[in-house]
């Protein structure tokens, strides 16, 4: 049976710190979500049929995992910190990194076609 170490309460500078971390990640989330109805709403339609529509689309799904996966996130580097264990890796960076590179790709792509 292993035993959890005990939990001590971490300095608050690093608490504040991971907040602005998770406050950061949906502000990322927001900005792709306004992005996607940007898209949607205001940009002028492909030569590729429904492809505004995909690029938007694309967005708000980037946007809805960046929201859903920050609180975890959050919650699992402020237990590592109580504890004293290593701080977590991120996949949502790689997401988001690999996610934006794909939507810049197709827009790129989509822009040059005409």
């Amino acid at each position: 049976m292993t035993t959890q170490p005990p939990e001590q309460e971490p300095d608050y500078r690093f608490t504040l710190a991971n907040e602005r971390t998770f406050l950061a990640w949906i502000r990322t989330a927001l900005g792709l979500l306004a992005a996607g109805v940007a898209v949607r709403q205001f940009v002028p339609p492909f030569a590729i049929p429904g492809a505004t529509t995909g690029l938007a689309l694309g967005c708000i799904a980037l946007a809805s995992f960046v929201a859903a996966a920050s609180y975890p996130r959050w919650r699992r580097v402020q237990q590592a910190m109580r504890i004293g264990a290593p701080l977590p890796r991120s996949r949502m960076i790689v997401v988001l990194t690999g996610g934006v590179v794909l939507m810049a790709l197709l827009a790129a792509v989509l822009v040059s076609v005409g």
